[in-house]
């Protein structure tokens, strides 16, 4: 459905242009639009390129476990019915130090495993016949992944950057603020669903 509202709004567009004379307009801004868009995806690529490859030496050098085992009581807590050495614990862990430090292309491939770690435990426990119900630990993920806590949101700071911001990182206070609150907002949301579907 998405694809054919963009399509319309496209050709609208150029219609529209096309009638009242300034087709020349859509052609440059087009143009200008794929230049920028090059630059800002070779700007990207190499803040994605460093973020990723000290996550991987941080889980190479044992960063990663140690954090694990720092934030565990706080997995414990959002997911108590996961058991304590399944594999989707280390999945959640790194899903959700990624989010925090603002490494959203770092998060998702952790964070895809971590759905597929609890469909798998939710098919052992439920049976392959309720596997299309989302369990409780699913749902959860699912919320504290959106409201993603960052203290350093990085695609912000490289988005700023790359168009000329005077302060790239002045998002950095509002940004901690506004996820915490959603972070909390959704974790007590997740909880109180929980209760009532307990």
């Amino acid at each position: 459905m998405l694809n054919y509202i963009w399509a319309f709004m496209v050709l609208a567009g150029i219609l529209y242009a096309a009638v009242t004379g300034n087709i020349d307009a859509v052609s440059n801004g087009a143009l200008d639009s794929a230049k920028e868009a090059i630059t800002l995806c070779i700007t990207m690529l190499g803040v994605l390129s460093l973020w990723t490859g000290l996550m991987e030496i941080a889980k190479q050098s044992g960063v990663m476990a140690q954090l694990t085992r720092l934030i565990r009581p706080l997995v414990r807590f959002l997911f108590p019915e996961i058991p304590k050495e399944h594999k989707s614990n280390e999945y959640i862990t790194t899903n959700i130090v990624a989010n925090i430090l603002g490494l959203g292309w770092a998060a998702t491939p952790p964070g895809l495993k971590a759905m597929e770690s609890l469909a798998e435990l939710n098919e052992e426990k439920n049976g392959r016949d309720k596997v299309h119900i989302a369990s409780n630990e699913m749902c959860t993920f699912l919320v504290i992944n959106i409201s993603s806590l960052q203290l350093i949101p990085m695609n912000i700071i490289a988005y700023r950057s790359q168009y000329g911001s005077v302060n790239p990182t002045a998002v950095v206070g509002p940004g901690l603020a506004a996820t915490l609150v959603s972070t909390i907002v959704g974790i007590i949301f997740c909880k109180m669903m929980c209760k009532k579907k307990g």
